[in-house]
């Protein structure tokens, strides 16, 4: 079976959607005065928490590896961070046209599309905003369940070892900007929305610190789980919850948005 794709134009994938960033995408991003969200989810150790939302065993790795090992109260967990480009509406680089003012500079993941990045999650083009017509031709995308282009491979692949390589220098600019709540992962995220100077400082300082050698490993999180029950639940692991969001916090629910 072969899978094609060919951009129409539409504009869809560059509105309404954050962007996920490398750590030089989200400086650039910043100081051309861009909004940079943070989202952050957390799983525990070994398997702790409730069924539902635990990770299967083949996707445990992949998350390991690009997640920063944390103590959450008495529970060892792992956090993922994601700096992405806040997008409200329409991307502030998609021009009239739909074109992209900077498609020559545009970030990783934009490249990567309609690809995706875990290699836990296929490719499906129904769950995709791009028309039916995008599919029907166009060169091969997949075929034989191998992805044809070998440039874009390696694309998706500098990708998730930036997620490897960059997730301590991650963990201390959250530090810099005091963020230590993370959501459950499959629950939903914690998001913020820090100032675009606090932001770039942040980046500086981690910069001048070293981030390679520093060891976020055992640093406080804390969960924050609005469901009382599944609290209640999570609780019993000995993992420490954060009941209340300050006002630079906002928390996206994954399940409300898959019911």
């Amino acid at each position: 079976m072969t899978t094609r794709f060919s951009c129409t134009g539409c504009g869809k994938c560059c509105t309404d959607h954050h962007v996920p960033l490398t750590l030089a995408e989200a400086r650039h991003w910043a100081q051309s005065g861009g909004q940079i969200i943070v989202l952050l989810e957390a799983f525990l150790r070994d398997g702790e928490g409730p069924a539902s939302l635990r990770l299967p065993p083949e996707q445990q790795e992949h998350a390991r590896r690009r997640s920063l090992p944390v103590v959450c109260g008495e529970a060892p967990a792992f956090v993922s961070i994601t700096f992405a480009a806040f997008n409200q509406g329409r991307c502030r680089n998609l021009l009239a046209d739909n074109r992209c003012a900077i498609y020559e500079e545009r970030p990783l993941v934009c490249r990567i599309y309609p690809m995706e990045i875990n290699p836990h999650i296929p490719l499906r083009p129904q769950a995709k905003e791009c028309p039916s017509e995008a599919w029907d031709s166009g060169p091969a995308l997949i075929h034989g369940g191998r992805l044809v282009d070998s440039q874009l491979a390696a694309l998706i692949e500098q990708s998730r070892q930036a997620d490897r390589d960059e997730i301590a220098a991650k963990g201390l600019i959250c530090t810099q900007l005091g963020i230590r709540t993370a959501a459950l992962k499959g629950d939903g995220f914690t998001t913020y929305l820090p100032h675009g100077a606090a932001f770039l400082q942040a980046m500086d300082a981690v910069e001048r610190q070293g981030a390679v050698a520093a060891d976020e490993a055992g640093q406080a999180w804390s969960l924050h789980i609005p469901d009382p029950e599944l609290a209640e639940r999570l609780a019993q692991t000995g993992a420490m919850l954060e009941a209340l969001l300050g006002n630079d916090c906002v928390f996206i629910s994954l399940r409300r948005a898959a019911a």
